[in-house]
């Protein structure tokens, strides 16, 4: 029975390290699991390590209260994996945590492979020198990153962005208003605030000062990611138009169906969007030291995954110091009341999506068969 030892650092991972073992499991139904994750690797039989909330930390400042655990959490992996002695390791994103797990494990002679390729092509691209020996397999989410790696002397694989299997495109509208008592005719915005507890902590007051000003009626829906979900109930409280809290995915599903455009901080919530239809504007803010630095060796001129694969702003950005009230409810009001500026936005995002398909079967099913290929 190979043992697969799956380490995700942060929600979005653990939706990741999900789908792969469930894919894993179709492929090869005797695989047995270990590593670290959160609700929904637990639900298919995974006993995290430790916490993977712990791990949940962005930005270069936000880090450092931290350090000292992190460097405890590294330790405690890796002598896990040690005594495991895995027939594979897949590390899932979080490269501040996953990359350095790997290499103290590379004198462990253990096949590796990495998940979610690091963004070294939007900024600190120096850093791709430190890779080689790391994994044996980089998967890929998007479509230029083998190309890029490749340049680099790395081999990476694209096996398409797992955003097409979320399930965001088969919402039901009509039956979420109908549960939450909202009028057929009545705008619904969906407003996501992230899933770290750095981006709400800078995010909600900006987000509830933005409902303000918007016109009179406006019906904000809030979906709550795990990690942040007390936080989030507790910042929106304050919010000047109480929102609509949801908790789960078909529930968020059917919000999207819903709504008449979204408010969200940039990452793969956009590709969700998109994928069902629902125009955005995009916005994020962060810590100010940590931005200016990330400028400084920032290699794209766009924030929004969109707007990277489009080569062209489809989508509005509101990024930082844009990342104001008076500013976020100018452009929402525009989408809001300008049905073809949506319709083209979406138009756009579709053409978008389809290059984040893998040449056959599902993402998660090329992740598994890339995975399973390190057993033979």
């Amino acid at each position: 029975m190979p043992l697969i030892y799956i380490i995700a650092g942060e929600q979005s991972g653990d939706v990741l390290g999900a789908r792969l073992m469930r894919a894993i499991r179709a492929r090869c139904p005797e695989a047995t699991f270990a590593g670290i994750g959160g609700a929904g690797m637990a639900d298919l039989g995974l006993i995290s390590l430790f916490p993977m909330r712990e791990l949940a930390v962005m930005g270069l400042l936000e880090v450092l209260p931290k350090l000292r655990l992190l460097r405890k959490r590294i330790q405690q992996t890796v002598a896990d994996i040690d005594a495991r002695r895995p027939d594979v390791v897949v590390t899932i994103d979080s490269p501040g945590f996953t990359l350095r797990v790997l290499r103290r494990i590379a004198p462990f002679g253990l096949k590796r492979a990495h998940y979610v390729a690091p963004q070294v092509w939007a900024w600190r691209e120096k850093r791709v020198r430190h890779y080689p020996g790391l994994w044996d397999t980089l998967l890929c989410l998007l479509p230029f990153e083998p190309a890029y790696f490749a340049k680099h002397g790395l081999v990476g694989r694209f096996v398409g962005h797992p955003v097409l299997e979320s399930g965001a495109d088969r919402g039901d509208g009509p039956a979420f208003r109908a549960r939450h008592g909202i009028a057929a005719d009545a705008t619904v915005l969906t407003v996501m605030p992230g899933s770290r507890r750095t981006e709400v902590s800078a995010l909600l007051t900006i987000l509830g000062e933005t409902l303000r000003l918007l016109p009179p009626g406006v019906v904000p829906v809030v979906p709550l990611a795990g990690p942040v979900a007390e936080a989030v109930r507790a910042g929106t409280a304050k919010w000047p138009i109480p929102p609509i809290l949801v908790a789960d995915a078909a529930e968020k599903f059917d919000a999207f169906a819903a709504s008449n455009a979204a408010l969200t901080k940039s990452g793969t919530s956009t590709l969700e969007l998109a994928l069902a239809g629902v125009p955005m504007v995009v916005t994020y803010r962060g810590n100010p030291i940590t931005a200016w630095i990330v400028r400084r060796t920032l290699k794209v001129p766009y924030a929004s995954l969109l707007n990277l694969l489009a080569e062209r702003l489809v989508v509005p950005e509101l990024i930082q110091e844009d990342c104001t009230p008076a500013k976020l409810a100018a452009v929402l009001r525009g989408l809001l009341t300008d049905p073809a500026a949506g319709a083209e936005q979406m138009a756009a995002c579709g053409r978008v999506l389809t290059m984040l398909r893998p040449a056959e079967g599902t993402p998660s099913d090329a992740a598994a068969a890339a995975v399973l290929a390190l057993l033979a």
